[in-house]
């Protein structure tokens, strides 16, 4: 059986990239939902200004069969989008994603690839061309490490991301029982904004779209002016006036090692293996130091070998 160090050692060389929630650029929308990854995988050319939130990014989400009208108008936005400065997420899936991955890449514009796989990955396969594009200018990330195969449970979960990360959520064309509806949700979870657009009542595809704006979802219509103003106007992050994490006063008598774990944890729970990477310390005496913190009601170990200060 191998030691957690070794196990780490080989993570780390199949994934050289990833992010946890302690790490200063992990997005920062991302860090305040209720369920963010524990670690994020990507590929690609990071912006700071998108992770740290001065960045607008907007979702864009839909079926993966859509009709001419809902291809034309998600070309438009995500057009419109490029050019006036937002980062376009989406998932990368055919239909809806393809074509507002594509569209802002030929607009000149920088977009984000959200995948239900590992990041070296690519799913569909016929997007391969599209996923070394976005690599070139953008970023692909994922929930999943390297290697890891489509799974239909993974994509659901993947929508959350695409929804933590985004200051609002176009929901382009949309059948009742679409994954876009799940993102909807999410975003609305977390607060974002969510608009979508209208097509006939006794059209399939727009029976979700039509179902989201009867609750409330704000309307996509020809005017794109207004809704590139609506989407300017809401509030990014001022990293000026962000209030900074206040580090937790030293524990009087706590040896060095302890305190220096109890440091870490102050941000986030983390995993056994990242407490390693982190501090510098061997498994053992991470494990002695993390044991000594439960018994003296410091810590307390959560479920998969992960550690929370109390």
């Amino acid at each position: 059986r191998r030691n957690p160090e070794q196990l780490l050692t080989q993570h780390q060389q199949i994934n050289p990239h990833f992010w946890t929630p302690a790490d200063p650029e992990y997005p920062q929308l991302l860090r305040e939902i209720r369920t963010p990854p524990p670690l994020l995988y990507y590929r690609g050319e990071i912006d700071l200004q998108e992770n740290s939130g001065q960045k607008p990014l907007v979702g864009i989400v839909g079926t993966r069969q859509p009709t001419e009208y809902g291809i034309k108008w998600t070309r438009q936005i995500s057009t419109a989008l490029a050019k006036n400065g937002f980062t376009v997420v989406s998932g990368m899936a055919e239909g809806i994603d393809t074509e507002s991955h594509s569209a802002t890449l030929k607009a000149g514009g920088r977009t984000i690839a959200v995948m239900g796989t590992g990041v070296d990955v690519i799913y569909p396969h016929k997007n391969r061309d599209l996923y070394q594009q976005i690599l070139k200018s953008g970023i692909v990330i994922s929930e999943y490490p390297a290697k890891t195969p489509p799974n239909r449970t993974h994509f659901p979960r993947r929508n959350r991301i695409i929804a933590g990360l985004s200051r609002a959520v176009l929901v382009m064309e949309a059948p009742l029982k679409s994954g876009a509806l799940i993102t909807a949700t999410y975003a609305n979870e977390f607060n974002r904004d969510v608009y979508a657009l209208p097509g006939k009542i006794d059209d399939q595809p727009s029976q979700g779209c039509l179902k989201l704006i009867s609750q409330g979802a704000g309307l996509i219509n020809h005017e794109l002016n207004e809704l590139l103003i609506m989407l300017g106007a809401i509030p990014q992050i001022d990293i000026e006036t962000e209030t900074p994490l206040v580090k937790s006063p030293p524990i009087p008598n706590l040896a060095p090692e302890l305190q220096q774990i109890i440091n870490i944890l102050a941000v986030d729970a983390l995993s056994f293996d990242f407490i390693i990477q982190k501090t510098g310390m061997n498994a053992a005496i991470v494990s002695s130091s993390l044991l000594q913190l439960e018994l003296m009601g410091l810590v307390t170990q959560l479920p998969g070998m992960r550690y929370q200060k109390c």
